[in-house]
């Protein structure tokens, strides 16, 4: 990961600075009625967050940001009666947002380091860091990369990922609070208008989640991992209506005391994307998914069930809001085994006043096996979690904040989390960013 990150730093400033173009974070608008869209369901990314004047791009930020928190629940499953714990996070922040003529380049490294006052064993540093690049190769061809790396002792620590449209986007799994963990996610997607209303693409994803330390994620796999790939269709009906047909093909794995599991799903989805305003769009797409599961020492084992995914976005000066709701077979994760996946996502945020930013996160899914009478130790189970915040400006440079984070989970199976299954977090921030505008 760190080859990929250096690798990246020098081509971000081997790359000249040419005109700019204000960019989407679904997507760049269509440039003339010949352009077609890639709408959400295929596109592989996720809605806006930001409002008004912090969706500004070319611009190199720099940042430091001093979080303290009260966590009733530091310790989690080991032991029996929740144990509460003061920490002290400190946060340094380089970031690049970039568009030039064929290039919308980001980048964001943020180390970070973690003291808890009573329980100092579980002291730790974290890491978060992102790279993405989208290339228009052509007047009518575009490419896309993104890579995301995550290395935390904390999951309130972890930068939220967003609402997504696109039926590739994975199923949150269950989560050991506080336990180390090493997560990444790549993804690629190549995109080719090949008529005034017809477009095709493929793409392909790869993750990874890893517990260095089993002990502290007792009934999760240490090391599980993904591969897939997927090739799509997109017609244009008219200037606000799309639809198509993709196909993926995903590969899980995942171990368990000596017990490796292997699912392997296909799917075929119809979507259809109706934008009602240039700020407004709504996705639907669903088909047959099959899946193929190997889990020693029991027999292979497989299905059809149907997949489904739904998602709505809307953007405005002051507000943004996005929602997704999805039914698939997913498996990895953290988990062991096949699991039918049903998960809802809402991201808002509302600029309240010229200096008040509110925002709030919320998720909720459900996994159940789908061989339950031969693995009866990972049922499954259901897991809730959310986050309110609010922000102030103090100064140019200063900004305060505050707010509430609740986990809640649910699976009998898994000991990390059985004993005590809720987490709640209130935290305070201070933050001082810097930015240099680019090619001004």
């Amino acid at each position: 990961m760190l080859t990929r990150i250096c690798l990246s730093l020098a081509f971000v400033v081997a790359m000249p600075v040419w005109s700019q173009v204000e960019p989407s974070a679904t997507g760049p608008p269509p440039s003339s009625e010949e352009d077609m869209r890639t709408p959400p369901p295929v596109s592989g990314e996720s809605y806006p967050t930001a409002t008004g004047s912090e969706t500004r791009s070319n611009y190199l930020r720099a940042g430091l940001a001093v979080n303290t928190a009260y966590d009733d629940n530091v310790l989690g499953g080991d032991s029996t009666t929740p144990v509460g714990d003061i920490t002290y996070s400190i946060m340094p922040t380089i970031a690049l947002d970039q568009t030039i003529s064929r290039l919308h380049q980001t980048l964001t490294y943020s180390p970070g380091f973690t003291l808890y006052r009573r329980t100092s064993g579980l002291n730790a540093m974290n890491q978060n860091a992102t790279v993405g690049f989208q290339y228009r190769l052509s007047p009518h061809a575009r490419i896309s990369l993104y890579d995301s790396f995550v290395q935390t002792s904390n999951v309130f620590e972890q930068p939220y990922g967003g609402v997504s449209g696109s039926t590739q986007s994975p199923t949150e799994a269950v989560v050991a609070p506080y336990a180390d963990q090493l997560n990444n996610a790549a993804s690629g997607q190549l995109s080719y208008q090949f008529s005034r209303n017809g477009m095709i693409g493929g793409s392909g994803t790869s993750t990874m989640l890893k517990y260095p330390n089993p002990a502290q994620a007792s009934g999760l796999s240490s090391n599980s991992n993904s591969r897939g790939g997927s090739a799509f269709y997109n017609l244009r009906l008219s200037s606000t209506q799309y639809i198509g047909v993709t196909y993926q093909y995903s590969r899980m794995l995942a171990s368990l005391a000596n017990a490796p599991s292997e699912t392997q799903v296909h799917t075929i989805n119809s979507f259809y994307t109706l934008y009602l305003k240039s700020t407004l769009s709504l996705s639907v797409s669903g088909g047959p998914q099959h899946f193929d599961v190997v889990q020693s020492p029991l027999p292979a084992s497989g299905s059809w069930t149907p997949a489904v995914t739904a998602s709505i976005g809307w953007q405005r000066s002051h507000t943004n809001f996005a929602a997704s709701y999805s039914r698939t077979v997913s498996g990895a994760g953290g988990l062991v085994g096949a699991f039918q996946s049903e998960s809802a996502n809402a991201n808002a945020s509302w600029q309240l006043a010229r200096t008040w930013t509110a925002g709030s996160a919320a998720s909720y899914t459900t996994q159940k096996n789908v061989l339950p009478a031969f693995f009866s130790s990972t049922q499954g189970g259901h897991s809730v979690s959310g986050t309110v915040s609010v922000q102030h400006p103090i100064s140019e440079q200063f900004t305060a904040g505050f707010g509430y984070s609740r986990i809640h989970q649910s699976y009998g199976g898994i000991a990390v989390i059985s004993e005590n299954p809720d987490s709640d977090r209130v935290f305070v921030s201070i933050s001082y960013q810097f930015a240099r505008p680019l090619g001004r």
